[in-house]
């Protein structure tokens, strides 16, 4: 299963449109695929006794990620950055298991013309950091407002056949890595 994680909080977000298109391309491919909406988090985790005791809802969310064979990170660009609760949400899930050795890809939202460059480029460092594998094929979407109706698909084939491309791109490094999985993964 492929894990696609939307990764803001922010309401009505492009991220969350972006992300549902990524839903219906691996829908279309007939992959099996869970979404993890960070607006679903539950209050509780940002609270400091979180550290120590993870809220019980949080947990589904973890056990999402612990077993997903993939997963798809969206992240918009937040002052140069990724949003502070996609960060902490990657500091709350179990360490280090839930992204060793785990098939990870990355498509970046932004109003500017780099198309979130740059917290993509930190998602690697910090997941690279993690032991994840590292899908080399990134998503940019600049000017993602132009690229999107209203409805929140999106307007130009080119930017869906690249999803598509990456998407099946995907899947096969996903495939070719789980016969190489270290034996000493849980799951």
């Amino acid at each position: 299963m492929i894990v696609i994680i939307s990764g803001t909080n922010r309401p009505g977000s492009n991220t969350r449109k972006v992300t549902a298109n990524i839903e219906s391309v691996y829908a279309a491919l007939g992959v099996p695929f869970q979404v993890l909406d960070l607006m679903q988090l539950p209050p509780e985790i940002i609270l400091p006794s979180a550290y120590e005791q993870k809220p019980a809802a949080f947990r589904k969310f973890a056990d999402a990620v612990l077993a997903a064979d993939g997963v798809v990170l969206v992240t918009p660009e937040y002052n140069g950055g990724i949003p502070g609760i996609l960060k902490y949400f990657i500091d709350m899930l179990p360490f280090p298991e839930s992204f060793e050795y785990r098939p990870v890809c990355f498509v970046g939202v932004a109003a500017g013309i780099w198309g979130a460059l740059r917290p993509v480029e930190q998602l690697q460092a910090i997941l690279g950091y993690r032991n994840a594998y590292i899908y080399p094929e990134r998503v940019f979407m600049p000017g993602v407002h132009k690229l999107l109706h209203e409805s929140g698909q999106l307007k130009e084939p080119d930017m869906k056949a690249r999803l598509e491309k990456q998407a099946m791109g995907f899947i096969g490094f996903v495939e070719s890595l789980r016969s190489k999985k270290p034996h000493h993964r849980e799951n």
